[in-house]
């Protein structure tokens, strides 16, 4: 149940995905002083057991490190860990051996283990216990010999890419969970010095710190950061042109004023995909594949996404945010194409009749479509709405349109259940963590949201979770591909945002940004 939630509010507030560097025009790099950049929301509890927004992951990047982390070319480096071994159930890392906390205490493999253990015990309750740690997966520690293994009960494809983004707790903080609510105390470059909720956060340089991704150390890094809470892009929009912030990043009307502002440092990763699910539950009219089929034809996808984007989206590839591990094109040739005549044709086979009304029956039920989507994702969500509803229309089916605030999207998918068709952005970086929404229990007592029940993905993916490597990828692909081609979900579009900075540079992965990259400037 926690799980659904998780995954709303993982996409509604996923920034900047995906991987690439936010480079100035031009400019002098400046030693110390203060990187400033505003983020949409306050994040909320800081333990990174409980850390399921985006927003509160930027957040404590800035305090904590994982045991590897990925390069430009998404190729593993080392982080915590300065080597590991992998099996296909269990992997051993070998930790640094300069590695200090905030508090003074030394990291140790015991930390790490309790990291995960803590995390994949129930009485926690963590929402990223199956998405970010591998169910039943258990950590076990040497400190003489500084390593610790993670093992889990069968062959787990990913087990080493489970851990690019999981931040590691350490000192005091490791048995006292309460420390950490509203303070950090990791190994990061940062250690948080204010915490202001809903106004700001302020972190202060750990000068001694030397063993960031692949060696990464604090020189040159800024003295100090702070982390603003603007939830009015406009707002953030007019800091960054004023030079009050270094750095932002924007969905909405402001992007397009902020492209054309030179002087600016740009960046348009993706952040998720644009895409909705049918609900198959019983009693839906998404329930019949038939049916799914025929709404999907009856949509031009390539003018939605444009609509969706508001121009600025690319064509969607598959699930899995950049850098994937598996780089397939899962989506061409698989999803139903646009045949309005088609569509018709598939409702009248499946037994929906138009009625007096124009609207189609069946066993004396209207074809009714309830349409949930997020209000804060701008104005192409909205557009796209209506989109969809003009084309569902157009073949007799009454579209309800039901726009709410991202807490009322995660109560309707996991509770109240009111929906027919969603949109609804994913941001998970690896395949096998979106197993439990796309199979297995449905909501409300298990992940599963839209109900979905594809025999072939399920297949698929209990064999590719046994396989590493191209022979892995190969299956976890063609089960994405499965999806689309019964139409469970629809992907129209890979979103992309704009990370715009000023007299500053740095570079993101996964949504976050590298604290160890970022480089004041001047003159720019």
């Amino acid at each position: 149940m926690k799980k659904v939630a998780a995954l709303a509010c993982l996409a509604l507030f996923a920034s900047a995905c995906g991987g690439g560097t936010a480079q100035a025009p031009s400019g002098r790099p400046v030693a110390g002083g203060t990187f400033t950049y505003a983020i949409p929301a306050d994040p909320g509890v800081l333990d990174p057991a409980m850390g399921v927004l985006s927003v509160t992951n930027s957040v404590l990047a800035f305090a904590y490190d994982t045991l590897v982390s990925a390069g430009k070319d998404g190729k593993i480096v080392p982080g915590l860990a300065e080597k590991w071994e992998v099996k296909p159930d269990a992997v051993t890392f070998t930790l640094r051996k300069n590695v200090t906390c905030s508090d003074g205490a030394k990291l140790t493999a015991a930390d790490v283990a309790q990291n995960v253990n803590h995390i994949a015990d129930p009485a926690t309750k963590s929402p990223i216990y199956g998405v970010l740690v591998p169910e039943g997966m258990k950590a076990t520690a040497d400190d003489a010999a500084g390593t610790v293994t993670l093992a889990t009960p069968k062959p787990f494809s990913f087990i080493l890419e489970s851990t690019l983004t999981l931040f590691m707790v350490c000192g005091k903080a490791v048995k006292d969970r309460s420390l950490i609510a509203r303070a950090t105390s990791g190994s990061g470059p940062y250690v948080l010095k204010e915490a202001m909720p809903g106004d700001h956060y302020t972190f202060a340089l750990r000068k001694d710190y030397a063993w960031g991704p692949s060696g990464a150390t604090s020189k040159d890094l800024p003295e100090k950061v702070v982390l603003k809470v603007v939830p009015n892009e406009q707002t953030a929009a007019n800091l960054l042109v004023a030079g009050t912030i270094n750095g932002a990043t924007f969905y909405g009307a402001d992007r397009t004023r902020l492209e054309a502002t030179p002087g600016l440092g740009k960046m348009t990763p993706m952040a998720g995909n644009g895409q909705f699910f049918y609900h198959q539950g019983d009693d839906r009219p998404g329930k019949d594949p038939a049916v799914r089929k025929a709404l999907t034809q009856a949509v031009n996808l390539k003018e939605l996404a444009g609509i969706a984007s508001s121009g600025t989206g690319r064509p969607a590839t598959g699930l899995v945010l950049e850098p994937r591990p598996c780089k397939g094109d899962t989506v061409s040739g698989h999803v139903p194409a646009f045949d309005a005549a088609a569509a018709a044709a598939g409702l009248d086979a499946a037994g929906w009749k138009a009625g007096p009304d124009g609207v189609r029956v069946k066993d004396g039920k209207k074809l009714t479509l309830r349409y949930l989507y997020a209000t804060t994702r701008g104005a192409g969500v909205q557009a796209a709405a209506e989109y969809l509803a003009a084309a569902w229309k157009a073949v007799g089916a009454e579209v309800k349109l039901n726009g709410v605030l991202d807490t009322k999207l995660a109560e309707s998918l996991n509770a109240t259940q009111d929906w027919d068709v969603v949109w609804l952005p994913i941001g998970v970086t690896l395949p096998s963590q979106l197993v439990g929404f796309l199979s297995g229990p449905a909501a409300p007592k298990g992940a599963n949201f839209a109900h979905l029940n594809n025999a072939r993905y399920g297949e698929l993916v209990a064999q590719a979770a046994l396989k590493t490597g191209q022979e892995g990828c190969k299956l976890w692909e063609q089960a994405e591909s499965a999806l689309f081609a019964d139409a469970d979900l629809i992907p129209v579009t890979e979103l992309t945002v704009l990370v715009a900075t000023k007299n500053a540079t740095f570079e993101t992965m996964a949504s976050l940004i590298n604290p160890t990259s970022i480089r004041l400037t001047q003159g720019g």
